[in-house]
This record gives structure tokens, sequence and C-alpha cells, in this order.
């Protein structure tokens, strides 16, 4: 079965897309990652409406990458802190990806706002990819496709 041959009905990039896809989420996940925790800290760095920032948390801790913590400061109410599962940060690599291309393509002539390094040699990290093996970087015309145990042919 070739691609054009395959279904995307349950295509996980679509569902992932579905997930995390939207810009606010992403850069929700961006701060989570850099160690953001409370709501207010969110609406203030990320700069979005109180409605849609609790709408896009609500649908983060629904699919199980962010988890609520309780906390409470002396005085106050108690209040949820965000904090990534570990299947948020499964996403860490492909944000890394994402950080990197736009270091290369979109980032101001000084260079980029934000480095991300080794904390024990001090150098840059970057996303590869790399075969079950270990064999890698690859490039593109080193990968090929064929269908995974879920593939479907088009209706």
């Amino acid at each position: 079965m070739r691609w054009l041959e395959t279904s995307t009905a349950n295509c996980t990039v679509q569902r992932t897309l579905d997930l995390v896809g939207e810009k606010w989420s992403l850069l929700l996940l961006r701060d989570a990652m850099n160690g953001v925790r409370r709501f207010d800290d969110f609406r203030r760095h990320v700069g979005l409406s109180e409605a849609v920032l609790a709408d896009r948390l609500r649908k983060l801790v629904a699919a199980g990458i962010l988890e609520t913590v309780a906390y409470r400061e002396p005085g106050s109410r108690t209040r949820n802190e965000y904090r990534l599962t570990r299947k948020g940060w499964d996403l860490w690599p492909a944000m890394i990806a994402l950080k990197q291309w736009g270091d290369r393509y979109t980032a101001d002539p000084e260079g980029p706002p934000l480095a991300v390094h080794h904390a024990e040699c001090g150098e840059d990290v970057r996303a590869v990819v790399v075969c079950g093996e270990g064999h890698g970087p690859l490039t593109p015309p080193q990968a090929g496709i064929r269908p995974g145990p879920s593939a479907r042919p088009v209706d």
C-alpha cells in the first residue's frame, strides 16, 4: 500500500495536532517546559485572556499532558499549579526541533533569544533523527515509509 492509498482517518500526526497543535497550547507547553507552573504566570507571560488560558489548560490536563497540583499561599485560597506529566515531557524533543528550526529561519539577526544547552558540558542541545539501531543523524532520503499495523486503505 502506497501513501496515497493509505487512509489518514487514524493519522497519529493529526491526532497529536488535535491535542497540542493550536498555537496557544504549544506556547503553554513551552512555558511549562521552562518552569512556569501557575495560572497568573502563564497569563502574564504568554499574554492571552483568562478564558482562553483556562480552556487550553483544561484541555491539556484532560489529555494527560499536564496535571494539576494543589498549593496554598499563606492567607490565600487553595489553587492549582500545572505540571508536565511524563506524556507532556515526551513532547520535549518535538519542542526542541521546533526551536531549532525557528532559530535557523526566524530568529532576530543577532540570534535566538534562548539557548538550550547540555547542563554537563555547556554545548547546545539539538534534535536529530536516528533509527532504532542508533544510526544517524539521518536525512530524509535515508528514511523510507511502509504501512504500520493500523494502516487502512483509502475508502
